[in-house]
């Protein structure tokens, strides 16, 4: 009696890599830990997204430069995420991992609240009938 893997429906539901929808629609991101059987819980955000990109920080710090990302255009912005040239974050632990990887998570998620583009980068308007004070530079 061999246990076949049924054909997973809900393929369409899970948009990116190491993230997962709950039954009540929160989306949860976690990661197994090399040469471990144990995982690292990244969290519960609103949106896919911000459960993608705790991921993906979660992962670059654990493989490096060399890790599949989900949004590879991401590594480097100003947002928390890695960036290729930090040296001094050799071998971090997994609550020091679990920790970076909630910051950028739980930003993004707020930026998606706010209704700001996929890039995580708010865009403020200015009035165009207004003259500029002389603070505004």
């Amino acid at each position: 009696a061999s246990k076949r893997k049924k054909p997973r429906p809900h393929a369409a539901e899970k948009p990116y890599r190491g993230i997962r929808m709950r039954k009540w629609g929160k989306w949860v991101a976690e990661i197994r830990e090399p040469n471990k059987r144990s995982r690292i819980w990244l969290g519960s955000y609103s949106t896919p997204v911000a459960a993608a990109r705790a991921y993906d920080t979660a992962l670059f710090y654990l493989r490096g430069p060399t890790a599949r990302l989900n949004f590879p255009e991401c590594i480097g912005e100003d947002d928390g995420q890695p960036r290729d040239d930090d040296d001094d974050d050799d071998d971090l632990s997994a609550a020091a991992i679990r920790k970076k990887a909630t910051e950028v998570g739980a930003r993004v998620d707020a930026m998606q609240a706010a209704g700001s583009c996929k890039s995580g980068r708010v865009a403020v308007k200015p009035d165009l009938n207004e003259y500029p004070s002389p603070d505004d530079a």
